[in-house]
């Protein structure tokens, strides 16, 4: 049961971003160590050093934190996704850079945790695995969809349906590798191996969709 209260901060009173980034940090580690239904917003206060108050000044409820905490996660470790490509950057440097990042994120040990703990949960809560989606894999996929639609006005890519592209990037770039993760069965790849796993996708994606000349 989603966990809410009727007490609210006054008009207008600034929130602390310290406190705000305490609140998110201590409820990545709570929900991955316990789960939604296990983790309490009094637990969360406990480990961020803050009152429940102040918690729920800054979240109304505990599906708006677990919305909010995986945010923060793609935000920190893809920030290209939500900055739009840099200036002076071709396509092929942008993907390689997103690429990389995206490894790291979906083979780092705390995403392997929380994927096994969502897969674990299957079908038992359609409305957690909704939140997980649209603020997870769909944010990322929206955001690459935003790169690659400026990849084409630039005249780098012909994409006819640039969603469908996005997915198939980031497929590709999960690959063998982080299933054999997910099922305890293969190491994580170097930052060698992945840098040339990374290339190659690229390789494969521009090969599919980079524009021809002329």
């Amino acid at each position: 049961m989603t966990e809410k209260t009727t007490t609210s901060p006054g008009p207008g009173r600034p929130k602390d971003p310290a406190k705000r980034a305490a609140i998110l940090q201590a409820a990545q580690l709570l929900f991955l160590r316990s789960g939604f239904e296990g983790t309490s917003m009094d637990a969360i206060a406990a480990e961020a050093g803050v009152s429940k108050l102040t918690v729920y000044s800054h979240f109304t409820d505990k599906e708006t934190l677990y919305a909010a905490a995986i945010r923060a996660v793609c935000e920190a470790q893809l920030p290209d996704l939500y900055l739009g490509q840099r200036e002076h950057d071709d396509i092929r440097s942008t993907l390689r850079r997103i690429g990389n990042a995206f490894c790291v994120l979906i083979n780092s040990e705390e995403s392997i945790a929380l994927h096994r703990l969502l897969v674990s949960m299957a079908g038992q809560d359609v409305r957690l695995a909704r939140l997980f989606y649209e603020e997870g894999p769909q944010r990322v996929c929206d955001g690459m969809v935003v790169i690659l639609a400026q990849a084409c006005a630039r005249g780098e890519l012909s994409i006819d349906q640039p969603l469908e592209a996005a997915r198939q990037f980031f497929t590709l770039l999960k690959g063998d590798s982080h299933f054999r993760l997910l099922v305890g069965y293969g190491e994580r790849m170097t930052e060698h191996e992945r840098r040339q796993h990374v290339d190659v996708v690229v390789d494969l994606f521009l090969h599919l969709y980079g524009a021809s000349p002329g």
